[in-house]
């Protein structure tokens, strides 16, 4: 099972729907990518399992700006 560790997205589930309309379940899972990035907090890199929209957020405010936003510390999500 796929699991962002900073955001929490997880799979979910749905109907498949062809012409016909007949449902059938299926699952979306998330783009959870590992990722790596440099914590000041600990002087060192961390490596994450983060989704691909929290890799892009974070490369942009950057790791404890992101967390603080997320209502988490590092602790939190090592």
């Amino acid at each position: 099972m796929a699991k962002c560790k900073v955001s929490g997205k997880r799979p979910q589930h749905g109907n498949n729907r062809p012409w016909s309309r007949k449902a059938t379940r299926r699952t979306w899972q998330p783009n959870v990518q590992q990722f790596s990035v440099f914590a000041p907090e600990l002087g060192r890199n961390v490596r994450l399992r983060v989704s691909a929209r929290s890799m892009r957020s974070i490369a942009r405010i950057g790791l404890a700006d992101y967390l603080r936003k997320q209502g988490l510390t590092l602790k939190d999500i090592l």
